[in-house]
């Protein structure tokens, strides 16, 4: 079964996408009294100007001419992915290197756009107190949690709990 795109020209073009329709080898089929089927391998090689403003599986189409027009990135342009200028150092033009449990290198500010907004820093004294009391509770949890049916420990009551109800449902 091949693929059909259903194509409803805009009520200028509709006529002249009729003739370009007709003009395929097999002719195009009627969907709709404004709307044809086209094959997708056939779609690509449906004329530009035909297109425009026309109703494509039920969205506007906008050629890239209209894209360009209006300033939109062309399509399959990807906006906002990493470029290997982005990940060299600064300087030097050689890729960075992440090493475990050191802090990222500094980025400089024209790295970002001009809408960023900078992030808190994990250690700011911003937290609420609720944030600060939910972790007094998590660090007064902790701590080895032994299993007394096997020799399991465990870092939370919760955890050697859990275990129990799954390992040991007997008991």
């Amino acid at each position: 079964m091949t693929d059909l795109i259903h194509v409803q020209p805009t009520p200028a073009q509709r006529r002249a996408f009729a003739q370009w329709a007709v003009d395929q080898t097999p002719k195009l089929r009627t969907v709709g009294p404004n709307a044809f089927a086209v094959p997708a391998e056939l779609f690509t090689q449906a004329p530009e100007e035909i297109l425009i403003g026309s109703l494509v599986d039920g969205h506007r189409y906008i050629s890239p001419q209209e894209d360009a027009q209006e300033g939109r990135a062309a399509p399959g342009e990807l906006l906002g992915v990493a470029t290997p200028e982005g990940l060299a150092e600064p300087g030097t033009g050689e890729p960075r290197d992440a090493v475990p449990g050191e802090p990222l290198p500094e980025v400089p500010a024209s790295a970002y756009g001009p809408d960023s907004v900078p992030l808190d820093v994990a250690g700011d004294e911003a937290e609420d107190s609720d944030s600060s009391d939910q972790s007094a509770e998590l660090a007064q949890d902790t701590g080895p949690f032994p299993c007394d049916l096997c020799e399991r420990e465990y870092a939370t009551e919760r955890g050697r709990d859990s275990h129990r109800r799954q390992k040991h449902p007997e008991a």
